[in-house]
C-alpha cells in the first residue's frame, strides 16, 4: 500500500486548480457511495484530485486514491487494500477506472457493508451499468454522470468570460438579454466555432494539433479495452461495431434502415441494435427515439448522431462535416444533459415533451413551426436572437 501512496502524493502535487468542473460543486461529497461515470476523457480523474485537493490539502493522511488498473492489483485484492486502509484510519478512499477491476462490485460492496466509517468514490467508463455487476450497488451508490464540456465550460478555461450556467425556462424567456449581456464581452462566433472544432474534452488543451487523432485513438481504445471488460464480447463483434461506427460518421445524421445496415455490416439484426446501444453508452453515438417510446436494447433508434461535435470534425479527416449536420449535434448533446431530447416528425426535436426546435442558420425561417406552441428556433450566426428566434450557441450554456 505504501507504493500507492507514494503514486497518489506524486500526482496530486501536479493538480491543477485553475478550472474547476460544473459537475464539482454538484456532487454531495457527504454520501457513502459515490459513482462518477463519464466517457473517456471527460476529467473524472482531475475532477476527483481537484476536490482532494481543495479539501485536504496536498498530503492527506486519511485520503488514498488509487487506480485499479495499476499492476499492484494483480497481487492484491481491493477488499484487502480497503480493510488495511481502514485500519490505518482511513475514510476516503477514490478509486479509478473500476470496471478494470474484474470482482469490483462485490468488493466494493463488502466494504461498504463492513467499514460504515468508510467514504468510498469511484469512477468507471460510461460503458458501465453498475446493477449489472456481481453485487446490485444501485441502492447504495449516489450516480454521478460527468459529460464533456459545455460551451460555457470552454469559454471559461479559455479565460474569455465566466457566466453561470442558465436554466431551459430561463434561457427560453430571456434569451435577449442574456445573449446582449454574454456577446458584450466576448465576441461570441469565433469562440463558437473552436468549440465546435475542438472544446468538448479538456485534453485538447495538451495538444490542438492532434487532438482530433488523439479523439479517435481514444474511441478505439473504449471499444478494444472498456468495452470488453464490461461486456462479454469478442473482437469479431468489436471490428464489426468498428465498422458500424464508420458507416454511421459517413451518413449521420440519419433514420437507420435495420434491415440494410445489418446487411452492410453483415450481423444480424439483433446484433446491430446491441452494437448501436454499446455505441451509445459509450458515449460516441447520441440516438433519438419516438416521444413516449420506450428504450431498450433491441429497439431501433428514430434518429442517430455522432455524440459531440468533435467527432463530426475527426472523422471527416480532411473535408468539412456538413454544417447542418454539426449544428443539429450540438442541440442534441447540450439538450441531452439537462433535459429530454426526443424525435418529432414535425420539426427536428422536442424536449421534455414540452417544447419544439427547429435548427438552421441565420436565415431560418418560421413555416415549419407555425401553429405549434411553445416553438422556437435555435439559429446559428446570430449573436442575439428575436421573439422565439434564439442563438444556436446560447444553448451551450445550460451546464
Amino acid at each position: 500500500m505504501d507504493q500507492l501512496y507514494s503514486i497518489f502524493f506524486g500526482q496530486l502535487q501536479n493538480v491543477n486548480m485553475s478550472f474547476l468542473r460544473f459537475l464539482h460543486e454538484k456532487i454531495d461529497w457527504t454520501n457513502r457511495l459515490i459513482f462518477i461515470l463519464g466517457a473517456r476523457g471527460s476529467g473524472k480523474t482531475t475532477l476527483v484530485f481537484q476536490h482532494i485537493k481543495k479539501n485536504y490539502v496536498n498530503t492527506p493522511k486519511n485520503v488514498l486514491y488509487a487506480s485499479l488498473d495499476h499492476i499492484w492489483f494483480s497481487a492484491n485484492s481491493l477488499y484487502d487494500l480497503g480493510t488495511s486502509f481502514v485500519m490505518q484510519g482511513g475514510k476516503y478512499l477514490f478509486l479509478d477506472e473500476v470496471h478494470k477491476y474484474k470482482n469490483w462490485s462485490q468488493e466494493i460492496k463488502n466494504l461498504y457493508d463492513a467499514f460504515p466509517e468508510l467514504n468510498i468514490i469511484l469512477t468507471g467508463s460510461s460503458i458501465l451499468e453498475i446493477y449489472k455487476g456481481q453485487a446490485d450497488l444501485s441502492r447504495r451508490a449516489v450516480l454521478y454522470s460527468l459529460p464533456g464540456m459545455s460551451f460555457r465550460e470552454y469559454l471559461s478555461i479559455e479565460g474569455l468570460v465566466n457566466y453561470n450556467d442558465i436554466s431551459l425556462p430561463d434561457l427560453l424567456n430571456n434569451h435577449i438579454e442574456i445573449s446582449s449581456d454574454i456577446t458584450s464581452k466576448v465576441k461570441i462566433l469565433p469562440a463558437f466555432d473552436n468549440y465546435l472544432k475542438y472544446g468538448y474534452f479538456p485534453y485538447y488543451k495538451e495538444n490542438i494539433i492532434s487532438y482530433h487523432a488523439r479523439l479517435i485513438q481514444t474511441v478505439n481504445v473504449v471499444l478494444e479495452t472498456d468495452l470488453p471488460s464490461v461486456e462479454n464480447i469478442d473482437y469479431y463483434s468489436i471490428d464489426k461495431i468498428k465498422k458500424l461506427l464508420y458507416v454511421i460518421a459517413n451518413m449521420v445524421p440519419f433514420t437507420p434502415n435495420i434491415s440494410r445496415l445489418s446487411g452492410k455490416i453483415e450481423v444480424t439484426r439483433n446484433s446491430l441494435l446491441s452494437y448501436i446501444r454499446y455505441l451509445e453508452r459509450g458515449q460516441i453515438i447520441q440516438t433519438l427515439e419516438q416521444k413516449g417510446g420506450r428504450l431498450g436494447k433491441l429497439t431501433k433508434p428514430e434518429k442517430i448522431y455522432l455524440q459531440n461535435t468533435n467527432y463530426n470534425y475527426a472523422y471527416s479527416g480532411s473535408q468539412m462535416p456538413d454544417k447542418g449536420n454539426v449544428r443539429e449535434t450540438f442541440f442534441c448533446n447540450q439538450l441531452k444533459q439537462v433535459a429530454e431530447v426526443d424525435f418529432s416528425e414535425k420539426t427536428d426535436f422536442n424536449v421534455d415533451d414540452l417544447y419544439n426546435f427547429e435548427i438552421g442558420g441565420r436565415n431560418k425561417g418560421r413555416e415549419q413551426i407555425m401553429g405549434l406552441e411553445n416553438a422556437f428556433i435555435a439559429a446559428d450566426d446570430i449573436e442575439i436572437g428575436f421573439a422565439n428566434k434564439i442563438p444556436l450557441w446560447l444553448f451551450g450554456f445550460l451546464y
